[in-house]
């Protein structure tokens, strides 16, 4: 899916794995005007504030030991963001708040998001658009989606 109809009433999920924004159409196709709903963002600290032991160790076959990989901290919070995001739409859509809806973030986190949305969820995505919209301001994002491709 990567077509969108910015429609009166679609909300668009834009997101990366540190900040996210809940968008509503109050406009029209041809005229959008997209509201914030909800907006959030997750702190990321250092890796070195997030963990400090070193690599865990195995004992292979004999007395070898073999160093495990360290932890990806980075990760594990992108990883938990998007599930906290992905929970949240699930409870809108479960709700009846959301009725249609858009993912727009880069691919790595359209692929967490998709693993994590309820079958209910994923029946309500009309589009998703691979792009990391998250920084911009919001008639920047209306700009680049009202263009009909999606584009940089």
């Amino acid at each position: 899916m990567s077509h969108l109809r910015l429609r009166h009433g679609l909300w668009l999920a834009v997101c990366d794995g540190k900040r996210a924004l809940l968008l509503q159409n109050s406009g029209d196709q041809v005229y959008p005007k997209l509201e914030t709903r909800e907006a959030f963002k997750q702190e990321d600290p250092p890796t070195h504030e997030q963990g400090s032991s070193p690599p865990g160790r195995v004992f292979a076959s004999g007395n070898r030991r073999a160093a495990t990989e360290e932890s990806d901290f980075h990760q594990q919070r992108i990883e938990h963001f998007l599930g906290m995001f992905a929970k949240d739409l699930n409870h809108r859509v479960s709700q009846g708040e959301i009725e249609a809806l858009a993912l727009v973030a880069p691919a790595p986190a359209l692929g967490v998001l998709r693993t994590r949305l309820s079958d209910q969820t994923r029946r309500a995505v009309v589009a998703e658009i691979d792009r990391d919209y998250t920084k911009m301001p919001i008639y920047e994002i209306e700009r680049h989606l009202s263009q009909g491709n999606a584009s940089h």
